[in-house]
């Protein structure tokens, strides 16, 4: 670091699809700035740079020099493995797996998708067969090895595939998170006989049972593993050209962090990478305000991801299916839908206006960029309706063509038979209710009244649709985040690095057990010493976290139970089967005590603790806003079915303490609040925006 330069910077940067987002914390004052510039789909690494070293020299004590070099930390979210998995840009792909179980990946479990529907579409199988490559090879689920591995199949098959000229390969073998023997030795030949290729073995990406699920993650795995290896050669190389020395990291699905080389190799931890740290983000913002049960409404330009927090938590899953793949990786229950700003509007078939999920993105982005698109969207609804400004965003750094918004939407409201304005609100109200199902299935369907939560809007369009949305779902609460459209970034300031170790190991709850539990959670905790060591994470900031996946024998859903800390003994077999007990009571509403209970999976998380930015609260001053008002114009009310004129309050003139009344508008450089009448909005300690219900 210069000797001219006295700060230090923590850098989280959110890449989406529509802009990249950066949230820069100063580490000595707890200084916070943001910025936002249009993200770069050819190559996001590009819009990350720019991003990065536009935001550093805003706020560098000397520009000329290279900013970058302040930087102590750096965070990155990304939806590139998302989107490669979306649109099935991953590369050519490979399997080798065990001798008559080369159609497992397609046959699958036999599921449909929609029970009634006879012309559903099943996801696009990741390997076409003649890449499904069989070789001699059995483990026995007790370990045993029926059939030795037949190495010289394996060199033939190595041999097949580099002829085909696939890109990566996955290995997965029967029983291999058993044995891992058969797969480190394919792995070996595999890489010896074509060191080109990605390669990754089921027993590294997802060691636990259920064949399919762990084939899946693994073939899912190996498909977008050279997308995100280029992907980070080319961003580190940015970076260090901007002078940044500090290592940089990667949020998981889980919500916490790793390395760019864990993340290369292991890209399937990344599928919900993006929208992950928006709920950490979310999560710290609530505690602090003082809401712990909350609907996060993360609405970007080209998707909405809605969680439920409870308790101030989230739920993690061990598994989950993403866009039709079943991944055994630890996520965040984040569910999404595809309503974003740059949603585009349309007429179907049956003269219904539809919006979504075809998005218009960054490039060539909505009517109103003027780049081309002839396709209204949302956004273009939201221009014409002037809920948002209708001469520029990003704070006067982008300018808008409203003429052309009402041009689009005018020819909409052709189809229609309606006016531009009734038309701009229907597109609004089409997606609001898109949303509301998303918020109903993680909600309602899932036993979660949606009015005993507080709804926490952010993203780029997330507090603009968030009274509309509440008043959908008789939500009477909205928190909108001081930087509500960089909350994704933020997110990754306040989380720690964090990784997953699991290993199925089948047995009875007895004390006769009692030392392969101890077994199993030897071998993951020396798995998470290892990950501690290659992080250079200090010895006192790491913790373990330890839970078993338990059932009744003969179910087919296990629940996760936190194990007590301290050395296993005796009474940890008393305290597993009360932990199983309540928390099948709480799932199922019964115990079936004289069942036996099985151990299944044993899992450890691994945290090693970083420091944080923190959130800073404001003394309360008057509650008169008035000040911060910047400008009154005309915004379409649908209650009403008028234009009425409304203030516009900038977003930092606000003080805490501040009572204003909808309707009204409240804009900044990173996302536009709307409120409705009938809307009372306070400006809280934490400079976070409350509307409810007047």
């Amino acid at each position: 670091m210069d000797e001219g330069m006295t700060s230090r910077w923590r850098v989280g940067v959110d890449s989406g699809g529509t802009f990249t987002d950066i949230c820069l914390f100063e580490e000595s004052e707890g200084r916070v700035e943001v910025w936002k510039v249009p993200s770069t789909p050819d190559d996001p690494s590009r819009g990350i740079a720019q991003g990065v070293d536009e935001s550093l020299r805003r706020v560098a004590s000397n520009p000329g020099a290279q900013p970058a070099a302040s930087v102590s930390y750096f965070g990155h979210g990304t939806t590139v493995a998302t989107n490669a998995l979306i649109q099935h840009r991953g590369v050519r792909t490979g399997l080798v797996t065990t001798e008559g179980f080369r159609d497992l990946l397609e046959i699958g479990r036999q599921k449909r998708p929609d029970l009634y529907d006879f012309f559903v579409n099943k996801p696009l199988t990741l390997v076409p067969r003649d890449l499904r490559i069989e070789v001699p090879e059995r483990v026995h689920h007790t370990g045993k090895v029926e059939k030795a591995l037949d190495v010289d199949a394996v060199r033939k098959a190595a041999r097949k595939l580099r002829s085909a000229d696939v890109r990566a390969i996955a290995i997965c073998f029967l029983y291999s998170f058993v044995r891992p023997e058969h797969e480190q030795e394919a792995k070996r030949i595999l890489e010896e006989e074509f060191p080109d290729a990605f390669i990754c073995a089921s027993h590294e990406i997802a060691p636990e049972f259920r064949e399919f699920e762990r084939l899946s993650t693994a073939v899912v795995n190996a498909y977008l593993g050279p997308v995100m290896r280029g992907y980070i050669n080319r961003l580190a190389p940015r970076l260090a050209k901007l002078g940044m020395a500090a290592t940089p990291h990667m949020t998981q699905s889980n919500g916490g962090i790793i390395g760019f080389e864990t993340a290369a190799a292991m890209p399937v931890r990344t599928v919900l990478s993006g929208p992950s740290t928006g709920v950490v983000g979310a999560q710290a913002v609530g505690k602090a305000a003082g809401f712990t049960d909350l609907i996060t409404f993360d609405m970007g330009g080209t998707s909405t991801d809605v969680a439920l927090l409870k308790d101030g938590q989230a739920r993690l899953a061990s598994e989950a299916t993403v866009h039709g793949y079943p991944l055994k990786a630890p996520m965040l229950d984040i569910h999404t839908v595809g309503a974003g700003g740059g949603s585009i509007a349309y007429v179907d078939t049956g003269g219904l206006l539809k919006v979504g999920p075809r998005s218009a993105g960054a490039d060539p982005g909505p009517v109103c960029y003027g780049r081309g698109n002839l396709e209204p969207t949302v956004t273009d609804a939201n221009i014409v309706l002037q809920t948002l400004n209708p001469v520029h965003l990003l704070g006067g750094r982008m300018a808008v063509r409203q003429d052309l918004a009402k041009g689009a939407i005018g020819r909409l409201a052709h189809k229609l038979g309606l006016s531009v304005m009734q038309t701009a609100q229907g597109i609004v109200s089409v997606v609001t209710a898109n949303m509301a199902r998303a918020i109903r299935v993680i909600s309602v369907q899932r036993g979660h009244d949606p009015r005993d939560y507080t709804l926490i809007a952010f993203g780029g369009a997330g507090p603009l649709h968030a009274a509309r949305l509440a008043r959908e779902l008789s939500i009477q609460r909205i928190l909108v985040p001081r930087s509500p459209g960089i909350l994704c970034a933020m997110g990754l300031l306040l989380t720690d690095l964090r990784a997953d170790f699991a290993a199925t190991r089948l047995m009875p709850l007895a004390r006769e057990t009692l030392h392969h539990i101890e077994t199993a959670f030897a071998a993951l905790d020396t798995r998470a010493e290892a990950w501690f060591a290659q992080e250079h994470i200090d010895a006192e900031a790491r913790r373990l976290v330890r839970t078993v996946d338990m059932r009744y024998a003969g179910q087919n859903y296990e629940l996760a139970v936190p194990l007590p800390e301290g050395p296993v003994i005796a009474a940890t077999v008393d305290l597993l089967a009360q932990g199983f007990a309540d928390a099948h009571e709480r799932m199922y509403g019964f115990v079936a005590e004289s069942e036996p209970v099985q151990l299944v999976t044993f899992r450890v998380e691994a945290i090693g603790l970083v420091r944080k930015a923190r959130l800073k609260a404001e003394p309360l001053v008057s509650d008169d806003a008035t000040n911060a008002i910047r400008e009154h114009r005309q915004v379409w009310i649908a209650e009403e079915e008028r234009s009425v004129p409304c203030p516009v309050y900038e977003r930092d003139r606000l003080k805490a303490g501040n009572n204003f009344v909808g309707p009204a508008i409240v804009e900044q450089m990173d996302a536009t609040t709307f409120i409705p009448p009938g809307m009372i909005a306070h400006v809280d300690v934490f400079s976070n925006l409350i509307l409810e219900a007047a």
